[in-house]
């Protein structure tokens, strides 16, 4: 499918098109029905489970991502049960969190596991995805536990949900036929650098304004460092807004 067209997106709050990616800062539930069909969705939206920590989110004295947002407890709140239904109209969908969220998706016989190793600690060992790209269970074995990963090591995270850039290019490789992949929960933009690493077209909607400039960041560095095993695209010369 083409990319949407910028005029008809009359509920962005603002829009960035880099390269093939269309980043749209706005809520998707009022967004997603003015793009219409997309080849798939793939996302992490907020599950609603997030407690208010007693400490200060500093790591040995240091500022981490969680001390720097303060403002988890507003964005994790869970999406209208709306936006699901328009996401499982899609032809092909993977949301994170499906185990969470499953009151509003119904069952699923296709999940993705994510097995994290983070050890013996309070953290989760695991992530699921429910997916209908495949009828069966899927593991991706991927460490993701603070210094300790297999990838992106010594990249400070920038959101505290981030996932891999390795993950989304993983889930990407159960959709070998969509061409342009849709982020109704963009965050930091995970999914849209896993696209432009795999030479996939991208929509992101992101409602809050400090993570769409992140995104926005992110992908326009992951076209500057283009993915050895994919044919390079020349990083864009320009990158047009509309407000």
């Amino acid at each position: 499918m083409n990319l949407i067209d910028i005029a008809k997106l009359t509920a962005a709050k603002r829009v960035e098109v880099i390269g093939d990616c269309i980043m749209i800062q706005g809520d998707c539930l009022e967004v997603m029905p003015q793009i219409g069909k997309v080849d798939a969705v793939v996302t992490d939206p907020p599950y609603g489970i997030f407690k208010k920590s007693s400490g200060d989110g500093k790591m040995f004295g240091k500022d981490t991502i969680y001390s720097h947002d303060t403002k988890a407890a507003g964005w994790d709140q869970k999406p209208n049960a709306g936006v699901f239904d328009m996401i499982t109209t899609m032809p092909r969908w993977v949301i994170w969190g499906g185990n969470y969220l499953c009151d509003m998706i119904g069952p699923s016989a296709g999940t993705f596991i994510w097995y994290k190793r983070t050890g013996g600690n309070s953290y989760a060992d695991a992530e699921i995805a429910w997916t209908n790209a495949t009828g069966t269970s899927r593991l991706f074995d991927h460490q993701w536990c603070g210094a300790f990963k297999d990838s992106e090591r010594g990249l400070r995270a920038v959101h505290p949900t981030q996932k891999p850039v390795a993950l989304m290019k993983w889930c990407l490789g159960f959709l070998p036929d969509a061409k342009t992949i849709l982020d109704p929960f963009m965050g930091s933009g995970t999914t849209g650098v896993a696209c432009v690493k795999t030479g996939r077209k991208f929509i992101g909607i992101e409602l809050d304004p400090d993570y769409f400039d992140i995104a926005c960041k992110r992908v326009r560095e992951a076209y500057a460092q283009p993915d050895f095993f994919v044919a390079p695209r020349a990083a864009p010369e320009k990158q047009e807004t509309f407000i």
